[in-house]
């Protein structure tokens, strides 16, 4: 990315600035500018609250389905994934606007890039293959990311997985199914696997939601540890968020860097400082 861009140190205690109770059982929060965020969950409608905690807006999925991940686009359009019906689908004004329906591939988790593409992470019928796919804002694909180097699966079979376009044009996934981040670059070459920093003694790393900062930093949900990894965007680890959070799913930053969790076990988005 060109640009100069000014070094905002990670804060040595980070700080709860707003809490917001939603009443249920949510997984997913995507940030609508810097006053509100979209949320979803164990429910077929997705909710938009000012961070004041007032719902402004409800959006049932088209089909009655829990929606797999949501996301927002450059101009404010809600983005959602259906992967029973295999959609993606495009809500503006809360109307839904568009929506591309795959055949033999299930859409799960989904991100807005800068450029306004989506990247797509997908799973097959049966679960036999996974891999993540970009497409243009009319869905037209132009990259497949699916083996590496060897040919090997870069990503586990399983559906858990949330994905995350960094600064420098990284691509992110949070592999819960193999306890692990995967980073590629923007050639969709494998560029580092992060498998969490504990000790034998400790939990294991249980990665689910995943965002990135204006400082190219890489942050990761740890639902079972109950805490927020930091990364660099080389994966050094710099130091966990903790705030007695109660099993942190959704991630995602608005533009000033303000940390969003939404927490699976209260129900509730807490917004968070973490950097100066």
């Amino acid at each position: 990315m060109s640009g100069s861009l000014s070094v905002k140190p990670v804060l040595a205690r980070p700080e709860l600035i707003t809490t917001i109770d939603t009443g249920y059982e949510i997984n997913r929060v995507a940030c609508l500018g810097d006053n509100h965020i979209w949320t979803c969950g164990e429910d077929k409608v997705m909710k938009l609250y000012s961070l004041r905690g007032k719902m402004l807006q409800s959006i049932q999925t088209e089909l009655g389905d829990f929606p797999g991940d949501i996301a927002v686009t450059r101009s404010g359009d809600l983005l959602y994934t259906d992967p029973e019906s295999k959609t993606i689908n495009v809500v503006e004004n809360q109307r839904r606007k568009e929506s591309k329906e795959f055949q033999m591939w299930k859409p799960y988790s989904l991100c807005s890039t800068s450029s306004g593409d989506l990247l797509v992470y997908m799973i097959s019928d049966y679960h036999k293959q996974s891999k993540v796919v970009r497409y243009s804002h009319s869905f037209i694909e132009k990259q497949l990311i699916q083996f590496d180097e060897k040919g090997k699966l870069l990503f586990s079979l399983g559906f858990i997985k949330y994905i995350s376009e960094n600064r420098n044009l990284d691509i992110c996934v949070a592999d819960n199914g193999a306890s692990t981040v995967v980073v590629i670059n923007r050639a969709a070459k494998l560029k580092f696997r992060y498998f969490g920093c504990y000790s034998a003694s400790k939990k294991s790393f249980d990665p689910y939601g995943i965002t990135t900062d204006s400082q190219s930093q890489i942050l990761i949900a740890d639902c079972y540890n109950n805490c927020i990894h930091i990364l660099d965007q080389g994966g050094q680890f710099l130091r966990y968020v903790r705030l007695k959070l109660d099993l942190p799913w959704g991630l995602c930053v608005d533009t000033r860097d303000n940390l969003f969790v939404a927490e699976w076990g209260s129900g509730k988005v807490k917004k968070i400082k973490y950097m100066q």
